[in-house]
């Protein structure tokens, strides 16, 4: 059923393959501003705080691909707050599936698989000067990170929606999260002040998903090999406990009163 809803709505989208290639044209080309303002920075000062160029493209391309993905299929969730304030979500609690599903395929934007594109050519290029194999254990840490930051985004834009149901409004703050989240995360988190990090590590795991495995492969912090390399479970984790407010959410919906 998850499939068939999916490839529904990425069907819908084909039905006007020239204006698909270019909006996703441009995803591709606007996302390219952020890596030239790091290279920018770098070619002004070669290294930060000890990183280099090409150890910050590996934290770049994991966040921007894992936030791709996330941002492909939850577009849904960005737009719940119409839903509610027009009394439509009362027909998705009378289908026999669950609400959660139904809002999350109901618009899976493919034209934001610009993104992906991009971070992961900065990816490959960033891991072919650090000596790093496609086919190696270097490659499947990389790919879980991805994975983990894809869920952490995707639990992001799922307390947004679940928000709507208190507010009736989606707070511009969790654009903070989200869209700052990227911006933040895109960055060592070496840079930062200790509290900030630490925001980022135990209320908004960002840093776990991305930094900390990077850093663990890279050897720039002094944490457990293991633990380093399980951090992006947090991703995981935080996309659960995202799912679980959103129920919570759901019981304590009473309709628009309209």
């Amino acid at each position: 059923m998850l499939w068939k809803l999916v490839a529904v709505s990425i069907r819908s989208q084909m039905q006007y393959p020239a204006s698909f290639l270019m909006v996703g044209a441009a995803f591709f080309l606007g996302t390219f501003i952020d890596i030239v303002g790091i290279w920018v920075l770098f070619d002004r000062f070669q290294m930060v705080k000890g990183w280099t160029l090409f150890e910050v493209g590996l934290i770049y391309g994991i966040v921007h691909m894992g936030f791709s993905i996330a941002e492909v299929f939850a577009r849904g969730f960005d737009h719940f707050d119409i839903l509610v304030k027009q009394g439509n979500f009362d027909r998705l609690l009378l289908r026999p599936i669950s609400p959660l599903l139904q809002v999350a395929v109901s618009e899976v934007q493919l034209i934001r698989i610009g993104r992906f594109f991009q971070g992961l050519i900065v990816l490959v290029w960033s891991a072919s000067h650090l000596a790093f194999s496609l086919f190696s254990f270097h490659a499947l840490v990389i790919l879980f990170s991805i994975a983990g930051t894809a869920a952490l985004f995707y639990g992001l834009f799922v307390i947004q929606a679940a928000v709507t149901f208190w507010t009736v409004e989606t707070l511009e703050l969790m654009n903070i999260t989200t869209f700052g989240g990227v911006q933040t995360g895109q960055y060592p988190m070496s840079i930062y002040p200790r509290h900030f990090r630490l925001i980022f590590t135990l209320l908004i795991p960002i840093a776990c998903v991305a930094y900390y495995p990077v850093a663990t492969l890279l050897r720039h912090e002094e944490i457990p090999f293991g633990l380093g390399l399980v951090a992006p479970l947090a991703g995981f984790v935080f996309l659960y406990l995202a799912c679980r407010l959103w129920y919570v959410g759901v019981r304590h919906y009473r309709s628009s009163g309209s």
